[in-house]
């Protein structure tokens, strides 16, 4: 068997794997459907793209347009994943008609291959497939597509950098599971098409008898990451938690009354003491939104009290009632009554790596060295 009977093998494995995905994603129950909807569809453009490698002779044989139109269909992809990330992020997001124009590209590219390539006899298709790479059409695809993925992956790592900030001010609980994901597979991402792009250079130099094993390797790649999808979602079928995108972020200082200021120092002891009699912290899952209904002041008047005024995040300042909690329960009870994993979950921690990271920011030790150290 033929390097390239290898590569279409691993490229039907492939396919067959993003369908039980995209299957899975299409039928898993879940109140936001948006999401899933979009990556799946995502997921079945880059199959397509996937199929070139066992399909493509027989419709470049038989349907030469459909062939090129299928090349075409990756200027979807990186608008589509865009638009999942938002989807999946921010619970308020809903498909509208202004979402059309991130498909602009895909329409006037396929005009632009209209006169010379759709319309072409032949004999143009036969040479444009034989000598596509030294094409102008192709040689403006590939521009367009570097010019676009390098646009859509930056609005995408600043939708990342803004649903972390917006997520760290608004919720205690520390597994930021959609952010962790999306930031993983972003990355991926990148790696993979411009580990592609490099791969696709080599046509044009004198190393392009390489392509056939880089080929190979870069199918291999494509099938782990499909399988790494499958395994996050069968883990993980509940996996993300969206926010408001209205939601507020750190409001800027103003100048202020000495009255606005007594006022400010009123309501923060208030907060305080609230903190230390009811410790509504021990809730793992407490939400700006909550403790605003306990305390009865305005969300966005308490999201600035902690996020401005008390110059922290909401997030923080609620670990921070946590961890002296926690300390009082390492200095007065031993091992036997209380390990580590009860002392967290106690506090209001979910798990033991967000517990210590917190612990060690605001002791400068580990829950064990603290524990140690107050026997002394």
């Amino acid at each position: 068997m033929n390097s390239f009977s290898y590569l279409k093998i691993i490229a039907v494995i492939t396919v067959f794997v993003l369908l039980l995905l995209i299957f899975f994603l299409l039928t898993v129950k879940t109140k936001n459907k948006i999401p899933n909807r979009l990556f799946a569809t995502y997921l079945i453009i880059n199959g397509i793209d996937i199929s070139g490698f066992f399909l493509a002779d027989k419709i470049t044989s038989y349907y030469p347009n459909l062939e090129i139109f299928r090349w075409t269909l990756c200027l979807l992809s990186i608008p589509l994943f865009y638009l999942y990330v938002q989807a999946i992020c921010y619970n308020d997001f809903r498909l509208k008609r202004k979402h059309l124009l991130h498909f602009v590209l895909f329409i006037l590219f396929n005009l632009v291959l209209i006169p010379r390539i759709y319309l072409g006899n032949d004999t143009a298709k036969k040479y444009f497939f034989k000598h596509h790479f030294e094409t102008g059409e192709m040689m403006l695809f590939q521009s367009i597509i570097e010019l676009q993925y390098l646009g859509y992956i930056i609005a995408v790592f600043i939708i990342l950098k803004k649903y972390k900030s917006i997520y760290l001010e608004n919720y205690t609980n520390s597994n930021t599971s959609v952010y962790k994901w999306l930031f993983q597979m972003t990355t991926i991402f990148v790696i993979a098409h411009y580990f592609d792009t490099l791969k696709n250079l080599l046509r044009y130099t004198n190393y392009h008898e390489f392509l056939v094993v880089i080929n190979e390797f870069a199918g291999i790649i494509a099938l782990a990451i499909t399988c790494w999808f499958i395994l996050k979602a069968l883990n993980n079928p509940d996996l993300f938690k969206s926010i408001d995108s209205k939601s507020k972020n750190k409001s800027k200082t103003v100048a202020l009354t000495d009255l606005e200021n007594r006022q400010i120092m009123s309501q923060i002891e208030s907060l305080k003491e609230h903190m230390n009699t009811a410790k509504p912290y021990l809730n793992p899952s407490l939400t700006i939104q909550e403790l605003a209904n306990q305390i009865n002041v305005p969300v966005s008047e308490l999201s600035v009290l902690i996020n401005v005024h008390l110059n922290q995040h909401f997030f923080d300042f609620i670990n921070q009632y946590r961890i002296e909690e926690a300390m009082e329960i390492l200095k007065n009870h031993p091992k036997k009554d209380f390990t580590i994993l009860q002392t967290l979950d106690k506090v209001g921690f979910n798990s033991k790596s967000s517990f210590n990271t917190a612990f060690k920011k605001h002791t400068s030790l580990t829950p064990t060295e603290y524990r140690k150290s107050s026997l002394l």
